[in-house]
């Protein structure tokens, strides 16, 4: 199986392909000529949608943990500020068809519960160390000391380049 195969048999992956589907089927019925609500409900909502499995798919491409924590964080907030916008329609006297709304944040929830065990599935010991200190594996500190500093290595080593020239 192809690593594009696997990506769409990821169950998370798959809620967010429905999410997207559906904030797409929201944002259809947001009239044309409410031009406030095309800009921002429209736009915004639509990129959070595509946002979330783009990052999934970034996530499941590397093995660094700091790197799929990134990732994650990104899908996070996306997916919460979907919901948020979701909701905020519901006060809009021009969305009369409510069943989406309900349904888009519905399907936010159910995602929510996947996202938390394909966090919970990453490698903890497959990580470079933060600096910054946000997304270092529990008990790893950005003030630890880099176990990498211990490694000896001369760039001009390993490059072999010539002053020579």
């Amino acid at each position: 199986m192809s690593k594009r195969d696997e990506l769409h048999q990821l169950p998370l992956y798959q809620k967010a392909e429905q999410i997207y589907k559906i904030t797409r089927g929201l944002v259809e019925i947001v009239p044309a000529d409410n031009k406030f609500l095309q800009e921002t409900a429209v736009r915004f909502m639509m990129e959070n949608a595509m946002i979330i499995p783009a990052k999934i798919a970034g996530a499941e491409t590397v093995e660094l943990y700091d790197l799929k924590m990134e990732n994650a964080t990104i899908i996070r907030k996306s997916a919460r500020e979907l919901y948020v916008q979701a909701g905020s329609l519901r006060f809009e006297e021009a969305i009369t068809d409510q069943d989406y709304i309900h349904l888009l944040r519905k399907e936010i929830d159910e995602f929510r519960l996947l996202f938390i065990d394909w966090v919970a599935g990453f490698d903890i010991w497959n990580y470079i160390k933060d600096d910054w200190g946000l997304f270092n594996p529990p008990g790893i500190s950005a003030h630890d000391k880099d176990p990498d500093d211990d490694i000896p290595f001369n760039p001009d080593d390993f490059l072999n380049f010539d002053d020579d020239d």
